[in-house]
């Protein structure tokens, strides 16, 4: 599943890789056909967030966990890919992480954010990773692991709370 697109060290800054169509550069300088979209390079560190979530795919959910060994929930999954991707140490709940960062409205999400959902009858009971393309990644909960999911799945579209930028753009 291809999340972004990167600059490549060996070409100019106006060329990018466009990951829909395999790594073949894109001189950015050029308009692009109506149906064509330009795919923007990620600031590293949200490059690095990703890369590092994505790895975790397919580790298990424990609640309280907050290691690869023993798994995690949801909280820990996010902490420790902030830890280990960019050094921020975030606090260990949901609602803590809620109140970091600046708000961000739903449809100016951008990868990298935090999108928080009310999965115990309470706000901010649960925080995932924005990947892209109205998908997250996210340590669901007992008998499952770190998955991707589509926001636009029921359950979570009505269970939004918001979501909160703490990584800028270069």
């Amino acid at each position: 599943m291809p999340v972004a697109s990167t600059v490549c060290a060996a070409h100019e800054p106006s060329v990018a890789t466009d990951s829909r169509a395999g790594s073949v550069p894109i001189d950015l300088a050029t308009a692009p056909d109506k149906d064509e979209q330009i795919v923007t390079p990620l600031a590293p560190d949200v490059q690095s967030v990703l890369m590092h979530a994505l790895s975790l795919i397919g580790v298990n959910y424990r609640f309280g966990g907050n290691s690869i060994e023993r798994g995690f929930d949801c909280s820990g999954f996010v902490r420790h890919v902030f830890a280990e991707a960019v050094a921020l140490d975030l606090p260990r709940n949901s609602y803590a992480m809620s109140r970091l960062g600046r708000s961000v409205d739903k449809d100016q999400l951008e990868p990298g954010d935090l999108l928080f959902y009310n999965t115990l009858r309470r706000q901010f009971s649960h925080v995932a990773i924005y990947l892209g393309e109205g998908r997250f990644v996210h340590a669901p909960s007992k008998g499952k692991q770190v998955e991707i999911v589509d926001m636009s799945d029921s359950y979570w579209k009505k269970r939004f709370n918001g979501a909160r930028r703490l990584l800028q753009a270069d």
